[in-house]
């Protein structure tokens, strides 16, 4: 036990102070990379999604990919206007959890929050293992390491975002530049190869298993609408711009809009004039790749910043789902360990939740992009429809200046989003998207389960209804006996019987609280006048936002002033109704008592609570 700080130190990093963490500021280029690699890394998979629907209907039916994305760009256009408002309206930041929850109640806003975090659970799932899939197209000697490797690159990307590294614009700036920059050579070479007649003329023969119809159509348009994924990270991240925050923010927002739409027409487009038909084992950027470039080095370029920019995709979910995580703690409705920073300043909880979650995932469907993504699209869009429904309210709310446009283009937004979640839901319902449907009420309903547990919880330990009482202060006695430190978490029913423990058995006694930076010092000392009056109480500091070590330090200064004699730490514990709901709360209790007794204090007792 006491060489795990060290271990953790060697493979972490040093702890950082509270006052280290700070916000860091983007230029729009290095915004445009931190922000946007998820959105733009899209183009890597999401022609392939709308040909691997289309290909069942025969050759002639592959042409369909260019109008297809025709018609999602279009969709992209409208959600890129429409949370252009959203910036305007929240220029601190307005994620989907809290415009729905401001403007449409607690109910939508939790399916918007459990959308979005089964949205960055399947983020990481696909852009892993649409990485992968690039690497195993280079080289496809890897293919039956598949996996293995999803789950290498999920290891090295949790490591490296428990190191609390920062989204530093400079290190994310070369691979996502180097992939547009790459990506739009390829559509340059591809369309310079076609103009001067060096490309095959027509599609193989391929059998025909499916009709064509309006809905076959419609699951094509919904396989591709994975294009859309990551549009709302920049509305999440107002505050990583430099100022003005907001301005910077929509101009960023435009400048992704139209590069995302360029390269997906462009790469749907050269699918089309190359006859590019899926090959298991091959993505379709590779083929093409492959067609206009051969096999050499600029080949291998492509699929390289291909795997980069996926891997950096896969992080901006590492960025966005612990602090969503965070926010749903802070409200009560997921456990309150998933709102404490870590040791280097990050929601270390969030960060090993997500990694656990994708890789039981990556398991499951064997690091097949094909597989997850008829899951994927369901919690993105319905959180576009929930927030750009709340815009809706908040606009006839506030009614700002210029809030009628700013409403028309929220309730196009809206409705936009909203068809295509109908049609994502009907066209891949039995391809998997049932998982998802189901999976949205099933993660509300424990929102719900956890918030009553917290209410129930607080409602016991409130100390409501306890008369104020007074204390005759007792004299010091010339050699004390029995000394005894309370630990004050908080002052609640549980301390109080602590408290009244000590005064039974010690003949002094100091009651001591960790401030972690959370405290009213003022208010918790106006509690402790009325309840508790006879004990004074220590508060102490503690910049690196751990109790244990604080506690320990203070324990063993107290008992070097009481040498002769036994101390006593009282530490107050509730014990929950069922086993399961221990799970809730910080396992402090169990961690401090180790600690102590490895110092080897030699009277440590718990008073426990009953609920």
């Amino acid at each position: 036990m006491s060489f795990y700080p060290q271990i953790k130190e060697f493979f972490l990093g040093k702890s950082l102070p509270t006052s280290a963490h700070s916000e860091e500021r983007l230029s729009n280029a290095a915004a445009l990379a931190v922000l946007s690699s998820d959105a733009l890394s899209s183009v890597a998979y999401a022609t392939e999604e709308i040909l691997l629907v289309l290909v069942a209907a025969g050759s002639g039916a592959l042409g369909l990919s260019v109008p297809i994305a025709i018609a999602i760009i279009a969709l992209l256009t409208i959600v890129v206007l429409s949370y252009r408002q959203t910036i305007r309206a929240y220029p601190q930041g307005g994620g989907s959890y809290i415009v729905a929850r401001e403007n449409l109640g607690l109910y939508p806003g939790l399916v918007a929050g459990g959308s979005l975090m089964i949205d960055y659970i399947l983020t990481v799932t696909v852009s892993i293992s649409a990485g992968t899939a690039a690497l195993t197209s280079a080289i496809p000697a890897l293919q039956s390491h598949t996996v293995v490797l999803c789950l290498i690159f999920i290891f090295l990307l949790m490591f490296a975002n428990l190191r609390g590294v920062k989204e530093s614009g400079q290190i994310f700036m070369i691979p996502t530049y180097a992939f547009i920059a790459s990506i739009f050579l390829l559509i340059g070479m591809g369309l310079f190869k076609y103009s001067t007649g060096q490309v095959i003329t027509e599609y193989p023969s391929i059998p025909v298993t499916e009709g064509l119809s309006l809905f076959f159509v419609l699951r094509a348009f919904s396989a591709g609408c994975t294009a859309l994924t990551g549009v709302e990270a920049i509305s999440d991240g107002v505050l990583a711009f430099k100022p003005p925050e907001w301005k910077n923010a929509r101009l960023t927002l435009l400048y992704m809009g139209g590069i995302l739409g360029l390269m997906f027409v462009g790469i749907s487009y050269l699918a089309n004039i190359y006859h590019i038909v899926p090959e298991e084992g091959q993505t379709v950027v590779s083929l093409l790749g492959r067609q206009i470039l051969g096999t050499g080095l600029f080949y291998y370029f492509v699929q390289i910043v291909t795997l980069l920019v996926l891997l950096l995709a896969a992080n901006t979910s590492y960025a966005d789902f612990p602090r969503l995580c965070y926010f749903l703690a802070r409200d009560g409705f997921l456990p309150r360990q998933l709102s404490l920073l870590g040791d280097r300043l990050v929601y270390s909880n969030g960060i090993v939740l997500l990694s656990v979650c994708a890789g039981i995932l990556v398991i499951i469907f064997k690091g097949q992009v094909n597989a997850v993504i008829p899951l994927y699209a369901v919690g993105v869009f319905t959180s576009f429809t929930l927030s750009q429904a709340g815009m809706v309210r908040h606009w006839f709310n506030e009614k700002t200046s210029g809030w009628r446009a700013s409403a028309i283009m929220n309730t196009l937004g809206a409705i936009a989003t909203f068809v295509v979640l109908l049609v994502i839901i009907s066209t891949k319902f039995l391809l998997g998207a049932w998982l998802v449907v189901i999976a949205i009420p099933v993660v509300v309903s424990l929102f719900a389960a956890i918030h009553r547990h917290y209410q129930y919880v607080a409602q016991r330990l409130s100390i409501e209804g306890i008369a104020p009482r007074s204390y005759i202060p007792r004299p010091k006695p010339e050699v004390i006996t029995h000394p005894a430190v309370v630990v004050v978490g908080q002052l609640n029913r549980g301390t109080v019987e602590a408290l009244d423990y000590a005064r039974t058995i010690a003949d002094e006694i100091v009651a001591v609280h960790v401030d972690m930076g959370a405290t009213d010092r003022d208010k918790l000392q106006e509690k402790w006048r009325n309840l508790e009056s006879d004990i004074p109480l220590e508060i102490i500091d503690s910049p690196y936002r751990s109790v244990i070590e604080p506690i320990v330090n203070f324990v063993s200064q107290f008992e070097e002033r009481h040498p002769d004699v036994f101390t006593t730490i009282i530490i107050p514990a509730f014990v929950t109704r069922n086993w399961w709901h221990g799970i809730l709360h910080n396992q402090t209790t169990l961690f401090l008592k180790t600690s102590l007794r490895a110092k080897k204090s030699r009277v440590v007792t718990t008073v426990r609570y009953y609920l």
